[in-house]
C-alpha cells in the first residue's frame, strides 16, 4: 500500500524542523523589545523613587551615625559615631514625653477623624439637595496649606481674643476662658481637634466610595428580615465596608505619625513640651539645635514605626484586592 512520506529538505531535516528556529528566534526578539519598551517605561519612575526617597532615606541613615553638626558643612568632617545619636536621642529626657505624646496624638487624632468621617460618609449616602456641594465644602481643610490652616486656627484659640472662647463664654458653657494653646493640660487635645479637623475630609472621601461599592439590593433584602437602622449598619455596611476601613485606619496612622507643620504653627512643641512628639523632636534637633545626627536618629525612630504600620497596610491591601 502507498504510504505518504514528508518531503526532506537537503541534509535530512524537513521544511517544518527548518522553519522553527527561526521563528523562535523571532519570538525571543519581540519579547525581548518588549521588556526594553517596559523598562524605558519604568526607568523614570524608578529614577524618582531612587532621587527623592531612596537617597535620602540612606543619607538620613548615614547621618544617624555620624557627628553631623554646622561644622561639618565647612570642613566636610563628619566623625563616624555608630549608634551614639540613637542613645543620645533614647536617653534624653523628652524621649519618653515625646512617644507618649506620639501615641495619644495619633490615636485622638485617629479616633476623632474616622468616627466623624463614617458618619458624615453615611449622611451624604442619602440623596439630598446640595449634597454635592456640601461634600465639596468638606474638602476645604484637605485643600488649605497646613501652616494657613494652623494660622487662622491659633487666632480662633485664642484665649482672650479667639472666637472658640467667645462663643462659649457667649451661650453660658465657661465662665473663664480657656487657655487653649498655654496650659500643658490643654494644648496637647487642641492640637488634637484641630488635626481631627484637617483629616476628616480624607476620611469621608474614602469612606464614601466604599459605601458607594455597596449594593442596594443588600439593604432591601436586610429591610424584608427587618434589618433596618443599627442592624443594617451592623450586618451589612459594616462587613462590607472593613477592607475599606482598615485602609483607611492604617495610611491614617502613617500620616498622622509624621505632622509636624500643625504642631509647630499652633503650640511649637510646648508649652512646657506638653505638645512634644517625635516629629517636633526630629525638628528641633535638626534645625535649633544643630544636632543634624540626633536629629535623623529621631526621624529614623518614626520611619521605623511608620514602616511597621506600611508593612501593615499592604497586607490589609492585598487580602482586600484577594477578597
Amino acid at each position: 500500500m502507498p504510504t505518504l512520506e514528508t518531503p526532506v529538505a537537503p541534509g535530512g531535516v524537513s521544511p517544518a524542523r527548518a522553519a522553527a528556529p527561526p521563528a523562535r528566534g523571532a519570538r525571543r526578539r519581540r519579547a525581548s523589545r518588549e521588556r526594553l519598551v517596559q523598562a524605558l517605561f519604568l526607568a523614570p519612575a524608578g529614577l524618582y523613587l531612587v532621587l527623592f526617597f531612596g537617597y535620602p532615606v540612606v543619607k538620613n541613615v548615614l547621618m544617624s551615625l555620624q557627628e553631623y553638626t554646622t561644622r561639618t558643612f565647612f570642613t566636610g568632617e563628619a566623625p563616624w559615631v555608630g549608634l551614639a545619636n540613637y542613645a543620645t536621642a533614647i536617653g534624653s529626657n523628652l524621649f519618653g514625653p515625646a512617644m507618649l505624646n506620639t501615641a495619644l496624638f495619633t490615636v485622638g487624632s485617629i479616633a476623632g477623624q474616622f468616627a466623624i468621617g463614617l458618619a458624615l460618609a453615611s449622611f451624604f449616602r442619602k440623596r439630598f439637595p446640595l449634597s454635592g456641594f456640601l461634600r465639596s465644602m468638606l474638602l476645604l481643610p484637605w485643600l488649605l496649606p497646613l501652616i494657613v490652616s494652623s494660622a487662622t486656627w491659633r487666632s480662633i484659640l485664642d484665649q482672650d481674643s479667639g472666637v472658640l472662647n467667645g462663643f462659649l463664654r457667649g451661650v453660658g458653657l465657661i465662665s473663664e476662658p480657656i487657655p487653649w494653646l498655654t496650659s500643658p493640660s490643654v494644648a496637647l487635645i487642641a492640637v488634637v481637634l484641630v488635626n481631627i479637623w484637617v483629616g476628616i475630609p480624607f476620611n469621608v472621601t474614602i469612606l464614601y466610595g466604599g459605601l458607594q461599592e455597596i449594593p442596594e439590593e443588600l439593604y432591601e433584602a436586610g429591610a424584608m428580615d427587618g434589618a433596618t437602622g443599627w442592624k443594617a449598619f451592623w450586618h451589612i455596611t459594616w462587613p462590607n465596608l472593613r477592607p475599606v476601613v482598615s485602609v483607611v485606619l492604617v495610611l491614617g496612622v502613617v500620616y498622622t505619625l509624621k505632622v509636624l507643620d500643625i504642631i509647630l504653627g499652633l503650640t511649637n512643641g510646648g508649652p512646657a513640651n506638653a505638645t512634644q512628639t517625635l516629629a517636633v523632636r526630629s525638628y528641633q534637633e535638626s534645625f535649633v539645635n544643630f544636632q543634624f545626627g540626633v536629629g535623623a536618629a529621631f526621624s529614623n525612630i518614626l520611619i521605623l514605626i511608620s514602616l511597621v504600620f506600611a508593612v501593615v497596610y499592604l497586607r490589609l491591601n492585598r487580602r482586600a484586592v484577594d477578597e
